[in-house]
């Protein structure tokens, strides 16, 4: 009797992990963590709405303004994006305090698209110790590719060090023997593409840079950096500022009536932001280089993918300004996380996030021809080619090639 009890037990248990065992395969594709459910995904941000560099607070307003656009197609496989986006006025303690508060108190399931160098290193740890992925940082530092030591950090624009080398490259083909004076952030941005500059430059470095100078970002202005550098005589400025600063020395080298070859980082190339507050008759014949199809320049006025970002401007972002680059720039990487979020289906763990975006291959339509989106498992770099520009009128002119400014390339 005993033996046919247990039995009678054993077939009912067995009853039980066969239905449980039905349950969990019709299950098994949905996997959540923190941040996701059957109706949503909660996005985390952290933008300067305020502050130093308060310029770039309009990637945030579009990327919003992208989020609602999809929500109203019906979402990502059917999910809605809560996009959570707060200010750290491009201060590093904030910035903190935002990621604390998205990852434990708004438990988001990911943080995308935080702006700056600064408060993404302070962040850097935390969201990594966390396993929480910091996905596409908005900063060109080179240190967001560094899959070994940090995993769940991975970056998106070319960045700065790559940039530097293609400069360098540049002076050394167009312009050899000339000497050259640096402005710079006094902050990683900074630093990270003087480094890029002197390894382009190699040998020759410590013989051309005849001047550096820097600033910080509570600097009310860099006007004593600028007669301090054009005091070396420098043949060539290399301007790495951010929007704020860049367009206060294009002015001050106006008002100096200087002329040196000058060359401008791509952080500080939006028309509306720098160059338009700057004078244009200051601007012109200035050097920088490309990622993006700048909304301003004419060549794409009837490009397909340009006009799709014109309609979504219109009708989604109506007070944004079209002829600043940065609203270009939060339209191609809201459409990156959306790729992104595509890709994992209904996998929505943050391991499975970051295993997607670390095998990415594709083009976006407002990025220059030939522009690839590609990343790997030991390569957390989507984007690392531009192409060279001059500014001319009211907007920037491509030349020459596509370059890439990879590492030994």
């Amino acid at each position: 009797m005993h033996y046919r009890i247990s039995n009678r037990v054993t077939s009912a248990a067995l009853a039980g992990l066969f239905a449980i065992a039905v349950a969990s395969s019709a299950n098994a594709q949905k996997k959540y963590d923190p941040g996701a459910t059957d109706t949503e995904i909660k996005i985390g941000n952290i933008m300067p709405y305020s502050g130093p560099a308060s310029a770039y607070a309009t990637i945030g307003k579009t990327e919003a303004a992208y989020f609602n656009k999809i929500n109203s197609e019906g979402g990502i496989n059917g999910r809605k994006i809560n996009f959570v986006s707060y200010d750290d006025g491009y201060s590093p303690p904030k910035t903190v305090e935002q990621a604390r508060k998205l990852v434990e108190s708004d438990e988001v399931l990911l943080i995308f698209n935080p702006l700056g160098t600064p408060g993404n290193t302070a962040i850097q740890k935390y969201m990594n110790s966390k396993k929480v992925p910091q996905i596409f940082v908005s900063s060109g530092a080179a240190k967001w590719n560094d899959p070994k030591n940090f995993p769940w950090t991975i970056g998106w624009q070319p960045n700065y060090q790559t940039e530097a080398r293609i400069y360098a490259a540049y002076i050394l083909k167009n312009f050899p023997g000339k000497t050259i004076g640096v402005l710079y952030q006094n902050d990683d941005f900074g630093k990270d593409y003087v480094i890029g500059l002197r390894e382009g430059l190699g040998e020759q470095a410590n013989k051309l840079i005849v001047v550096e100078s820097s600033y910080e970002t509570s600097s009310p202005t860099v006007d004593s950096q600028i007669v301090q550098i054009k005091g070396a005589n420098p043949d060539i400025f290399v301007n790495i500022a951010t929007p704020k600063f860049a367009a206060q020395a294009i002015k001050k080298i106006g008002e100096l009536k200087w002329n040196p070859v000058h060359f401008l980082t791509n952080v500080s190339v939006s028309v509306g932001s720098v160059m338009k507050p700057a004078g244009y008759e200051n601007g012109q014949g200035i050097l920088s280089a490309a990622y993006l199809k700048d909304p301003k320049d004419p060549q794409w006025k009837n490009d397909p993918a340009m006009n799709e970002w014109r309609a979504f401007m219109t009708k989604w972002y109506p007070e944004g300004d079209q002829e600043d680059a940065s609203t270009t720039f939060g339209y191609g990487v809201a459409q990156g996380i959306v790729q992104v979020l595509k890709q994992c289906g209904d996998d929505l763990t943050r391991e499975n996030v970051m295993k997607q975006a670390a095998s990415l291959n594709f083009e976006l339509g407002v990025y220059l021809p030939g522009t690839k989106i590609k990343t790997s498992p030991t390569d957390f770099a989507p984007l690392e080619q531009l192409q060279m520009m001059k500014f001319k009128g009211e907007s920037w002119e491509l030349f020459g090639p596509l370059m890439s400014g990879e590492k030994n390339s």
